[in-house]
């Protein structure tokens, strides 16, 4: 049976990445067959050399413009991940992998998402509003940030005296905990 086929866009420093690769390592049915990443000194890069995962680096030009479009083709991607990718995917991409890209957001959606929220600008907006939980929602990818259909959530108590960072890593342990399995559970049963 041929694999289901993987592959992984990502802009920092790669921990939910490696979650993703470490969870498929040995998988049966489905493999982390290339990272891509828009910068060339992010981490992610680093963590995909330990499982032996190829990478390609790309500019704008070359997403926007289909070179990473050939790249995934002659791959044979089946699914994108996005990890940390800060980029709107091109609608051209939008519409060759058609329910096919999943994101994962460190919030609630619909709150705190769209344009400029992400990492711990979302934090720090959770923090400021009061809100009494936050959480993530990992969805599907459309053309507008953070609008996909939202395949799961998880939510965590955000207390009074909790700071930014107490909550980041609150919600790093519910990315870490969840979004491997989501993403199995929606590669093999669409959901």
């Amino acid at each position: 049976m041929n694999k289901f086929k993987i592959a992984i866009l990502a802009s920092g420093s790669g921990t939910n990445a490696e979650k993703i690769m470490s969870f498929f390592r040995n998988h049966d049915q489905i493999e982390v067959s290339l990272l891509l990443c828009n910068k060339s000194s992010a981490f992610v890069l680093e963590r995909a050399k330990k499982f032996n995962v190829p990478t390609r680096i790309f500019s704008r030009q070359q997403f926007e413009g289909g070179e990473v479009s050939r790249w995934l083709q002659e791959s044979n991607i089946t699914h994108i991940v996005l990890a940390g990718f800060l980029w709107l995917i091109p609608e051209s991409l939008i519409n060759q992998f058609s329910d096919h890209i999943i994101n994962i957001h460190p919030a609630l959606l619909p709150k705190y998402g769209g344009k400029g929220m992400y990492g711990m600008k979302v934090h720090e907006a959770v923090k400021a509003s009061g809100d009494k939980e936050s959480g993530i929602t990992i969805h599907q990818v459309n053309a507008e940030y953070d609008k996909g259909m939202v395949l799961f959530q998880a939510k965590c108590i955000v207390f009074p005296g909790d700071t930014p960072e107490q909550i980041a890593q609150k919600i790093h342990e519910l990315e870490y905990k969840h979004y491997p399995s989501i993403i199995e559970d929606w590669i093999l049963n669409g959901r």
